[in-house]
């Protein structure tokens, strides 16, 4: 079940609609397709996920040399919807792991789980106090998943989705058909002001038939789940610029006082920061250098996450009150981002990204 908006459907805005925004040189621009169009001006599951299904059979993959041009996709949504990027960006992370294990001999029995190429993808590996999810095999080594699985974005609109679940050997990596008798999506506690449709609620398994994807570990392990960390804050950042085109336009329309174009000055050097951080990491992913994938996404993702939310912070005293209480678009925009921004987990990040670099060594700076 997902969430039904109240408002009309929209049409994207001439601050946003037709525009591209690229992480690196013209990556990513492109015209704006029906189902794109469709997506944004619907902004519900159905929509986000037919798009969400083409730009997976188009889109790179990252690590394969057009990085730049993966995030800028995504980028771009966000700018114009944050919301569709939220349903789109999963289901191109998980054909990423998917394409990743192949690459690696790893071999997956999708048809097992009845998946093919209209299959609409969720990535689930969160855990949580209460909730386990655990693996078995029986006589014949057919794995099924048993329990309760947390924070199941879009559960119940998706076909499948890879699941983590723990097993013997510890956390391993699975494929599931969502639309199994035996899987139970719950439709809420979901309360959100931001990303109302994007329900993430708990999902339960009962005996669930599911497709092993890699050893234990190899999920976690690999360079890709790194990469796909910063394809989530390629989000975060077009949705800012999306944030700051708001502000740019109702600024235009008036006469800013200083105050107000001191924000926009820093507005401009955040983005424009941010941006730099992803075009580097985009040329460090297609490098492909498995001992800084780490490192890379843990610095993009603080960088990017601290502009997002100064733009957030410096729009709304820009503009003060007026767009976010008459203005439905602009105060979804912020209220989405700020939700979306919580994928961040802040000073604990910060704190796991210190360790790691004090336990590597030297300093790099």
């Amino acid at each position: 079940m997902s969430a039904t908006r109240q408002e009309s459907p929209r049409e994207p805005d001439a601050a946003s609609g037709p525009r591209r925004v690229t992480v690196a040189g013209e990556a990513g621009v492109r015209p704006v397709s029906p189902q794109w169009s469709e997506a944004v001006a619907d902004a519900e599951p159905a929509a986000g996920l037919r798009l969400a299904r083409e730009l997976g059979r188009e889109a790179p993959l990252p690590g394969a040399g057009r990085t730049a041009e993966l995030w800028s996709t995504l980028a771009s949504l966000a700018a114009d919807d944050v919301g569709v990027a939220r349903m789109v960006e999963p289901h191109l992370d998980a054909l990423a792991v998917l394409a990743q294990a192949s690459e690696a001999g790893i071999a997956v029995d999708l048809s097992a789980v009845d998946a093919d190429a209209d299959s609409t993808w969720g990535v689930f590996a969160a855990d949580g106090p209460g909730a386990r999810l655990s693996a078995a095999t029986d006589d014949a080594g057919a794995w099924t998943l048993t329990g309760l699985k947390p924070w199941c974005s879009l559960a119940a609109d998706l076909s499948h989705a890879l699941v983590t679940a723990w097993t013997d050997d510890g956390r391993r990596l699975f494929a599931v058909d969502l639309r199994d008798a035996r899987v139970r999506a719950e439709p809420g506690p979901w309360v959100p002001r931001g990303l109302s449709q994007v329900v993430s609620a708990p999902v339960h398994m009962d005996a669930v038939p599911a497709a092993p994807v890699g050893a234990p570990g190899w999920y976690l392990e690999r360079p890709g789940f790194a990469w796909g960390g910063i394809g989530v804050a390629a989000c975060w950042w077009g949705g800012a610029v999306g944030v700051a085109r708001s502000m740019a336009q109702v600024l235009s329309a008036r006469e800013p006082d200083q105050i107000a174009l001191a924000h926009v000055g820093v507005v401009d050097a955040e983005l424009h920061a941010a941006r730099v951080v992803l075009a580097d990491a985009a040329v460090s992913v297609d490098a492909s250098d498995p001992a800084e994938a780490a490192v890379t996404a843990r610095r993009a993702r603080a960088v990017v996450a601290r502009a997002a939310q100064n733009v957030l912070d410096r729009t709304e005293r820009a503009l003060g009150p007026g767009p976010m209480t008459t203005d439905e678009r602009y105060a979804r925009r912020c209220a989405d981002l700020r939700l979306y921004l919580r994928q961040h987990h802040a000073e604990r990040d910060d704190a796991s990204h210190g360790r790691h670099l004090l336990a590597a060594g030297p300093a790099p700076w």
